[in-house]
């Protein structure tokens, strides 16, 4: 089960194939990454780094070491853990309970010093009943460059006085705890979120599930179950 939540409350419930339904997630139109701007105040797109390093021409040896381990691991593979144990399948399964929220009405540079210290690269936003209006992602905060360009400390700090209202992803979807991984998995693919929010129907925050909840889960013993 889904839902979707702005600032006026819930705005949908039902599975994955009706948050299209909602013009603004059919694919999140978030706000640009703000950058330090180059000639003629044209934003400066970041470089796409590619999505694997290139492979060495020659192995070393602590890499000679790390296959041997990694073939002595899969060996081991086949003597299983002690205690059967079921596949992960729901959201709550794998979920981030006790998760980092953020106040309708901060500030950008508050929630931005709050993401440092908790090291975190998202956060809900929620207000002052806990309800979730929406989800504030750092890459939408600050620009690339820690230093802006000649003339751009002005609209710098500006910007940092924001609130983050302004620049969090509203309506943002949000996914029951007992929802199928597989469904979240799907949300997250056309939506280009990095994770949504685990809520009530009354939006009241549960948890968060993330990309790197699912990885985890798919390296990690119990296995993952995506198919049931």
């Amino acid at each position: 089960m889904f839902f979707v939540f702005g600032p006026s409350g819930q705005m949908l419930r039902g599975g994955p194939e009706q948050i299209a339904r909602v013009a603004a997630l059919r694919g999140v139109r978030r706000p640009q990454a703000l950058r330090a701007t180059g000639p003629r105040g044209v934003a400066q797109a970041e470089p796409v780094a590619p999505p694997f390093p290139a492979a060495p021409a020659t192995d070393s040896a602590f890499g000679s070491l790390r296959a041997l381990g990694g073939v002595s691991a899969y060996a081991q593979t086949d003597q299983g853990p002690a205690v059967a144990r079921q596949p992960l399948t729901l959201v709550r399964d794998v979920m981030t309970t006790g998760a980092l929220t953020v106040a309708q009405g901060a500030l950008v540079s508050e929630a931005w010093h709050l993401f440092a210290e908790h090291g975190v690269a998202q956060a809900p936003v929620v207000d002052t009943l806990g309800r979730v209006i929406g989800l504030l992602l750092r890459a939408d905060m600050a620009p690339s460059e820690l230093i802006p360009q000649a003339g751009g400390v002005p609209a710098a700090i500006a910007r940092a006085r924001r609130p983050v209202d302004e620049v969090m992803v509203s309506p943002v979807p949000a996914a029951a705890a007992t929802t199928g991984l597989r469904r979240v998995a799907t949300v997250l693919l056309e939506t280009g979120l990095p994770g949504l929010p685990v809520t009530n129907e009354l939006g009241l925050l549960e948890g968060f599930i993330s990309r790197t909840d699912i990885l985890r889960a798919v390296a990690a013993d119990p296995p993952l179950d995506l198919w049931t």
